[in-house]
This record gives structure tokens, C-alpha cells and sequence, in this order.
């Protein structure tokens, strides 16, 4: 999430496309939560075993 994010936002700035540029932001904000959570030990997506 957070490379689509980064690639949204670079194909937003060099294309001038507004709204891939604001989507691009919320990608990566949202990948970055959770990968934050994900490093912290919560579990993300309701995964409760390994296998």
C-alpha cells in the first residue's frame, strides 16, 4: 500500500493530476499506520494463527 502510494503520488506530481496526488497521500498514510500496528505486535486484518 504504501509503494502504490508513493507511485500515485509521483505519477500525480509529474502529470499534474490532482486527484492521484490526494489519493496517493492517503495510501501512503494509511500503509503507514498499518504497518506501525503491524510492527507493534496488534494484528492487522483479524489474523489470529500463523501457521
Amino acid at each position: 500500500m504504501i509503494a502504490l502510494g508513493v507511485i500515485l503520488l509521483i505519477i500525480g506530481f509529474l502529470a499534474d493530476i490532482a486527484i492521484l496526488w490526494t489519493i496517493g497521500i492517503i495510501l501512503l498514510v494509511i500503509g503507514a499506520a498499518l504497518w506501525i500496528l503491524g510492527a507493534v505486535g496488534h494484528a492487522v486484518g483479524g489474523r489470529r494463527h500463523y501457521w
